[in-house]
This record gives structure tokens, C-alpha cells and sequence, in this order.
């Protein structure tokens, strides 16, 4: 019984010598890995526009000037919603002003409103500033074009982004010599930059039920930024 005993005493030592040796290795392997960051950028088409409109009238009362601008307005909501891509649920009303306006000793009263007309057929924005130009509207602000499925597009740029983050990793570890593991952390960021509203007098260009202006739809920028940890096995 007693040399086995000896045994185990003669091979513990070694055996714990061993295995000091071996735990800093394996720890390093676990610890190692490669950090990496991607980004990618596409223009995606802006499929939605937003234009804006507003009339004004003067009357010699608070209520005339009041009825008068509901009407016109409602005749610019009548002839928007003509327009293909416009539905019933695309136009919202805005703000309702009343307020005295001096025309020499005459005392007279002005009323504006407005709606804001969401078009999801964005190269019909020439039709619909004429069409509402025509039916009375005196303002018009816009059209502002957009990509209305925001969360599709970032989607598709983040992905791009992270393929991009893993072939960087791909390469590093290569050169490591080293296989490229499984993705620990991710961190993201982007942002989604429309095209830039025209000016006032662009916007205002040929508005007539004639001859609608030009529009151009155009893309936005759409970017995405991923920081990638992977690990490294």
C-alpha cells in the first residue's frame, strides 16, 4: 500500500508543474481576438414625397374670412387626393390663423390654413403643386423627397456594413495565422441623409396647372457603421 503512495507523491509535482505551464497558454488562446470596424453607404431611391400647402384669404369678418379658407383648402384637399399615390389617410390639416389686417381706415380680417399631402409616386410632385396651385392654394412648400421604409433600408446597409467588418477580420486573421471565430460584441451606428429641399423659387417654378415643375425624385444616403469584436481561434 505504501508505494503506490510514493507513486502519486513522485508524479503530483510534475503533473501540477504541467499543468502552470499550460493554463497561461490556454488563456492567451481564449483572450485572443481582432477588432474591426465597417461601413457602408447606398443611395437608396426615395419612393415617398412630402409637399406642403397653405391658402389665405381676406374678408371684412372673423367668420367670412374663417369660411372662406375652409373652403378654398377644401377644394386644395379635393384636387390633391386626384393624384395617384395620394390616399385618404396622406393628407393632414394644419394650423388655423385669423388675425386683423389694416387696409387703410377699412378694417379687415385674414385667415390662413394649410395641409401637409404625403405622395408615395414621388415623380408625380409637379402634378400635384399644379393641381393644388390651380385649386386655390397660395403657398407651397416643398416637395421634400424620403424613403418611406426607413427600417428596409438601414437593414440592408447594416448588413453590408458587418460583411464588410468580417472580411477585414478574415484577412487579419489569415495573416495571423489564426481561424476567425464567432462575433462577441457589435456595436452600430448610422444615420439616413435625404436629398436637400429646393429653394423657394425653385419650388415655386412653374407651378401652374399648365405646366407643373419639374421634379426629380433622387436617393438618399443611407450609412451604416458596425464595430466588430471576433473571436480568434
Amino acid at each position: 500500500m505504501k508505494r503506490p503512495r510514493a507513486h502519486l507523491r513522485l508524479w503530483l509535482p510534475l503533473a501540477l508543474a504541467l499543468l502552470a505551464l499550460a493554463a497561461p497558454s490556454a488563456a492567451l488562446a481564449a483572450d485572443r481576438t481582432v477588432s474591426v470596424t465597417g461601413k457602408a453607404t447606398l443611395e437608396v431611391p426615395n419612393d415617398s414625397a412630402r409637399v406642403g400647402f397653405g391658402v389665405s384669404v381676406e374678408r371684412k369678418t372673423k367668420g367670412a374670412a374663417l369660411r372662406a379658407a375652409s373652403a378654398r383648402l377644401a377644394k386644395v384637399i379635393a384636387a390633391a387626393q386626384t393624384i395617384p399615390g395620394v390616399g385618404d389617410g396622406d393628407v393632414r390639416t394644419g394650423s388655423v390663423s385669423v388675425r386683423k389686417v389694416g387696409r387703410g381706415d377699412a378694417v379687415r380680417y385674414r385667415s390662413g390654413q394649410g395641409i401637409t399631402v404625403t405622395l408615395h409616386q414621388p415623380d408625380r410632385a409637379g402634378e400635384l403643386v399644379a393641381a393644388a396651385v390651380a385649386a386655390g392654394a397660395s403657398g407651397v412648400r416643398g416637395p421634400s423627397y424620403f424613403v418611406g421604409d426607413t427600417e428596409a433600408a438601414y437593414g440592408r446597409a447594416l448588413a453590408a456594413a458587418f460583411e464588410k467588418a468580417r472580411a477585414k477580420a478574415q484577412a487579419l486573421a489569415t495573416q495571423a495565422g489564426a481561424t476567425l471565430g464567432p462575433a462577441l460584441t457589435i456595436v452600430e451606428d448610422g444615420s439616413i441623409e435625404p436629398p436637400l429641399a429646393a429653394s423657394p423659387e425653385e419650388q415655386q417654378k412653374g407651378a401652374s396647372a399648365d405646366q407643373p415643375p419639374p421634379t426629380k425624385p433622387s436617393t438618399s444616403t443611407v450609412t451604416a457603421t458596425v464595430n466588430v469584436i471576433f473571436a480568434l481561434l
